[in-house]
């Protein structure tokens, strides 16, 4: 099967740039309700993924030791390349099979797709991975119990 079949495409896709403030990014988290979301450059190629747990961290290393609050304002000049967690959303090809696909949404709420260059072309989630091989199950069930009768 072709994973193309369950892309969910860049354009239907809510992502941030690496150049957003810290401010941005997390509001943009924030209005679609999301836990982690895919980051690209402005060329198009994908960058990396950022989570709730990145912002969090990166606030908790910014408070110092006499505990002074930080304001949204004083991290206006922290971008999201900033706070980027290295290899935590590992990408694939749109060549990638489905078992390959399945061994990546054990670790990820959904699986970026690149291109060749690198380029982000859009995500595959892990609820459409569970519901193929959940419909492959559901169809080899009546073929199962027609050689056992």
């Amino acid at each position: 099967m072709n994973i193309a079949y369950f892309l969910l495409p860049k354009s239907r896709v809510a992502y941030l740039y690496d150049d957003y403030t810290f401010r941005q990014g997390l509001e943009k988290m924030r209005h679609h309700g999301y836990t982690a979301i895919p980051v690209i450059t402005r060329d198009g190629r994908y960058a990396g993924t950022v989570s709730e747990g990145d912002f969090l961290w990166q606030l908790l290393n910014e408070v110092p030791e006499e505990r002074k609050v930080c304001s949204m304002k004083d991290l206006e000049q922290l971008k999201i390349r900033d706070i980027l967690q290295k290899d935590t959303y590992p990408p694939v090809r749109i060549t990638v099979s489905m078992e390959e696909m399945l061994n990546s949404a054990m670790n990820q709420n959904f699986i970026p797709v690149v291109d060749d260059l690198g380029n982000f072309n859009g995500i595959v989630t892990r609820k459409d991975i569970i519901r193929y091989f959940a419909e492959q199950k559901d169809a080899e069930l009546p073929q199962l119990l027609q050689k056992i009768v």
